[in-house]
């Protein structure tokens, strides 16, 4: 390798001790060698996604945190209540590296020529432990970015931009022509608008603040409906009838909003139904469950007869359901709008160790719509 390479480097790593403390600490590991079909990467930005900080500090209460050790080498820790513990028992002791996705400059490269052919070149990954100096991922698995395209820019081109055209193609696939989608003023949200404005797909928003409606609608959103609002139900009704969305993606997974959903989409069905059916309309209706921002457990009236379901969905099992040509055209699609339909907004970039303050774990922790943060290991 390039003697300017070191041989160890920087990781962030998250530990669960069998005490009940969360452990978030930057440990030095070993640099590696590509192999001949690899490249080594100097990771140069990635984002901290509500993904990541589900393995990041898990169910932590982040009101205990605590910030010990050097400005370099900072260590986090935070308690998490007893009644989480039992669903940490799988990583009881095992330091986990974090971070699912980023770029970076190809800075070493295996013999092959297809790794060779990247070095010098900025790519983007996901692969994983990507919260650290550098990565080593197979020449296969990167995507180069169009020229002009900075790390940054390239950081988060995967788990939200596949997400949003994933949750199209899922509405496809299963007979449905329009959409909801909750917890919509996210990076997430606001790029599947942009996809389902560009597609012409008819796209029902869900946000929890008045301020967050602007948002969308500013952004060109014709269906956002705000669930604080006292005329929430009639609003989203209307909604659903005017675009016949029968699908949902939901990312708050708790409370009583998924079934609110199936209730107005029975309501906005039976608007044009013929006749009447003690077993409700034999449309189905579909909610996805895909995040946990309201961890209460989900709760569901049955309001809206027999075709409905709820369900989890992921992106990654979504994937390999659909093969390898199908991925390929959506990853193709994200690289040609990467700057456009596809592009990720920042509040903050911070390093490694600037990660770990208390400041910025209560700025990032919470998940809050504007509050996505950039991490640059390179700084």
């Amino acid at each position: 390798m390039n003697p300017s390479i070191p041989t160890t480097a920087l990781q962030l790593r998250s530990l669960v001790q069998a005490d009940g403390t969360l452990q978030i600490s930057l440990e030095p590991t070993p640099v590696p060698t590509p192999g001949p079909e690899e490249v080594l990467i100097q990771v140069q930005a990635t984002p901290i996604n509500p993904s990541d900080i589900g393995l990041l500090l898990g169910p932590a209460d982040l009101s205990t945190v605590q910030v010990t050790g050097t400005a370099e080498r900072p260590v986090a820790t935070a308690r998490i209540p007893e009644r989480a513990m039992p669903g940490m028992a799988a990583r009881l002791g095992q330091s986990m590296p974090v971070g699912n996705e980023g770029a970076g400059l190809v800075v070493a490269a295996g013999a092959s020529p297809a790794a060779q052919a990247l070095l010098g070149r900025t790519v983007a990954v996901i692969g994983g432990a990507m919260y650290g100096q550098y990565r080593a991922m197979p020449a296969a698995q990167c995507l180069v970015l169009p020229t002009g395209t900075t790390a940054a820019e390239g950081a988060s081109c995967f788990v939200n931009p596949l997400t949003a055209l994933s949750m199209v193609e899922t509405m496809k696939r299963e007979g449905h022509t329009a959409l909801v989608h909750t917890a919509a003023a996210s990076n997430l949200g606001q790029m599947l608008n942009k996809v389902c404005q560009k597609d012409g797909i008819g796209l029902v928003n869900i946000v929890r603040k008045p301020e967050q409606a602007a948002l969308l609608r500013g952004l060109g959103a014709q269906h956002v409906c705000d669930s604080s609002a006292p005329t929430f139900m009639a609003e989203l009704t209307d909604a659903l009838a005017a675009t016949g969305a029968t699908i949902a993606f939901d990312a708050t997974g708790g409370g009583t909003l998924a079934g609110q959903i199936l209730q107005c989409m029975e309501a906005a069905i039976n608007r044009t139904a013929k006749e009447y059916s003690r077993y409700g309309s034999a449309v189905h209706k579909q909610v996805y469950l895909y995040g946990h921002l309201d961890t209460r457990p989900t709760e569901i009236q049955r309001t809206f007869g027999m075709a409905w379901g709820v369900g989890g969905w992921l992106l990654f099992p979504f994937l390999q359901k659909i093969g390898d040509e199908a991925t390929q055209a959506l990853r193709a699609r994200v690289a040609a709008e990467l700057k456009t339909t596809f592009a990720s907004h920042y509040a903050r970039t911070v390093s490694l160790a600037g990660a770990l303050s208390a400041d910025a774990i209560a700025f990032y922790g919470p998940r809050n719509t504007g509050a996505k943060v950039l991490m640059d290991p390179s700084m």
